[in-house]
């Protein structure tokens, strides 16, 4: 009897040990977790709660990390004026047949500054601007030139373009300033579709007709372009009514011609404040020893040649599109150093706009910030 007490009291009292150190054992794993916060009402690691999903409030993912990973180039910024919806309709008036024409808002707008691409004057102060015309003619080189060239590069389409609203928008969307052929008759030129070209002997009334045809293919362009010298732009006559139209609807003109006669359309411009740009630097001749790249290094060259001392240089050069000219100014464009010793600029940022262009943009003087 008194060794099976003696067996129960060292069973109690290794019960007792036991219990000693279960109760110590908890107290160090409890200290533990205070310590580190996870004995606190919400736990450290714990994911707060999600909001409720419902239609109209998607729930937000997190983004993950790519690793080494690339995300897809963004396309380029496209630096154009965003303005009020109801601004915008106000640059378009539809006519009674169905054509829908640019024309100056009630407020003052015109469509030529609106539609201009916007650049930071605070850049070099010299100026190169790169001019692409006739495009359109083929829908393959038209895309390459609207994809792959720099948002810079201003396009000047030929308003027979088939689909061209969707082609103008595409071009914004890639940052290149929109200008149309003004469909001229000229033999050196590519042949307009759908539309009867402006001649010197057709009736004004006629010409005013198919200048508006023109006009109402698009919208969204700066204003028009026009080969010179030719029978239209060296007849006052007949140039005088398409200017004013142009004029009266606030668009833009730029003449190209490499001749000193210029006489007639800068001169109505002028007077009948459009804004006005001249390029006589044609850089894809097909001159023995030259070449596309060696005629926009000429360029850069004569824009350097001004000094620190003289007026700041600006000019702008046109080209056609084909395959070799578009990888040409694409290389020349990769190649330019950093920081720029000047500025790559839409057309806009050549245009001159004299008294009478400036009192009209004055009505509305947004227009005159850059």
């Amino acid at each position: 009897m008194a060794s099976a007490g003696q067996k129960t009291g060292k069973q109690r009292a290794r019960s007792g040990l036991i219990a000693a150190y279960a109760l110590v054992l908890a107290l160090v794993v409890v200290s533990a977790l205070l310590a580190f916060g996870a004995g606190s009402g919400t736990p450290k690691a714990a994911e707060p709660a999600a909001a409720p999903v419902t239609e109209s409030e998607p729930e937000a993912t997190p983004p993950r990390k790519s690793g080494t990973l690339k995300l897809p180039p963004k396309p380029p910024s496209s630096g154009f004026r965003t303005l009020p919806p109801a601004e915008t309709a106000g640059m378009i008036e539809v006519t009674a047949d169905g054509q829908r024409l640019p024309r100056i808002s009630a407020s003052g707008w015109m469509p030529w500054i609106a539609n201009s691409r916007r650049f930071d004057p605070a850049g070099p102060p010299a100026r190169m601007g790169l001019l692409m015309i006739d495009v359109g003619v083929d829908e393959v080189l038209m895309q390459r030139a609207i994809d792959d060239l720099p948002g810079e590069v201003s396009l000047a389409f030929l308003p027979g373009t088939p689909d061209l609203p969707r082609w103008l928008r595409r071009a914004h969307e890639r940052g290149h300033e929109a200008y149309l052929m003004l469909p001229v008759e000229d033999p050196n030129g590519p042949a307009e579709r759908g539309i009867k070209p402006i001649t010197i002997s057709a009736d004004p009334a006629d010409n005013l007709r198919r200048l508006r045809s023109a006009m109402a293919r698009g919208d969204g362009y700066v204003g028009f372009v026009v080969r010179s010298p030719g029978p239209v732009s060296q007849s006052e006559p007949t140039a005088r009514p398409l200017i004013k139209e142009i004029a009266e609807r606030g668009l833009a003109l730029i003449e190209i011609n490499p001749t000193p006669d210029m006489a007639v359309l800068r001169g109505l411009t002028v007077e009948l404040g459009v804004g006005y740009a001249r390029s006589t630097n044609i850089l894809d001749y097909k001159l023995a020893g030259d070449s596309v790249a060696g005629a926009l290094d000429r360029l850069v060259t004569w824009l350097g040649e001004s000094g620190a001392d003289r007026t700041p240089r600006h000019v702008f050069g046109v080209l056609q599109p084909d395959n070799h000219t578009i990888d040409a100014i694409v290389a020349w464009h990769g190649r330019q150093p950093a920081p720029a010793t000047f500025s790559l600029v839409p057309i806009i940022g050549h245009f001159e706009c004299r008294h009478n262009c400036m009192t009209r943009l004055s009505v509305q003087p947004a227009q005159l910030r850059p």
